[in-house]
């Protein structure tokens, strides 16, 4: 065997063990999702709004998690293709949304449709767990009819740097991911082929009355998955302490800390 077929074989072996990780992360999620998913809600409604019809249309949600926005596109007379890579998530969509919407278990980077066979796609934060932002964007315009539109939210650089910050004072590991630039997202675009696009970013912050509540929500939601490869592992009291405290500089007001996003809107249309 070469050495390059070597290392390409790496290269996939890592890249699989990777999204097996981040999938059985949201699966363990599955259950406590909705309880934690208020900033999810909060920035798929504002890319919601980007459509004024949505009767008759189908609609790919990928990434649908539990289903919420998959129900709310649903009411609106869309019929909804509910995709995720977790099967817990989509057990947690069919308890919510019955019979009413086809689900598929399927990975953004290989979608299990044919060409030109949506007229719309929405994914809201679910993008930045790929590996290589084109790969699902070039699947995308593939499945989308031609004249169709995509919908997409990501996080952006930036995003929990309040987090980010705090642990730099506790110790040298990685405990936030990172995430694209909007330079970053714009070359992405280029490399799928697309030009008829929009993009805006967005400064959002939520507040919470702690670090370690914080915390529990990304737990919560499942985004416990490191982009080097390893789960945030568990933390002791102390080091917790220690959090907490480095995190009171960015206090907004007594017992209110933020945690900022970085977001990026965006829409394509599928020429």
């Amino acid at each position: 065997m070469s050495q390059a077929v070597s290392f390409q074989l790496e290269a996939s072996l890592l890249e699989s063990e990777e999204k097996s990780a981040i999938k059985d992360a949201f699966s363990r999620a599955a259950t406590t999702y909705d309880k934690s998913a208020a900033f999810q809600r909060r920035v798929g409604h504002e890319l919601m709004a980007q459509v004024s019809e949505w009767q008759n249309k189908t609609v790919l949600d990928l990434g649908c998690g539990t289903g919420y926005f998959s129900e709310k596109i649903a009411l609106k007379g869309a019929h909804v293709i509910a995709l995720d890579l977790s099967e817990k998530m989509l057990e947690q969509a069919r308890v919510r949304c019955g019979n009413t919407l086809q689900y598929l278990s399927g990975d953004a980077e290989s979608l299990p449709l044919a060409d030109d066979s949506v007229d719309l796609v929405f994914t809201s934060l679910a993008l930045q767990w790929c590996n290589d932002l084109s790969v699902p964007l070039r699947e995308m315009r593939r499945v989308v009819k031609p004249g169709g539109t995509i919908l997409f939210s990501t996080l952006l650089d930036g995003s929990l740097y309040e987090l980010k910050q705090a642990w730099c004072e506790i110790d040298a590991r990685q405990h936030v991911n990172t995430f694209l630039t909007p330079n970053q997202i714009n070359i992405a675009l280029a490399q799928a082929g697309i030009v008829n696009h929009h993009i805006e970013c967005q400064t959002l912050t939520e507040r919470y009355p702690s670090a370690l509540a914080l915390m529990k929500d990304l737990k919560g939601i499942g985004a416990t998955h490191l982009s080097e490869g390893r789960e945030a592992g568990l933390v002791g009291k102390r080091t917790f302490m220690a959090l907490e405290n480095a995190y009171r500089q960015f206090q907004l007001s007594e017992g209110i800390v933020p945690a900022t996003y970085q977001v990026c809107f965006g829409a394509i249309k599928n020429d």
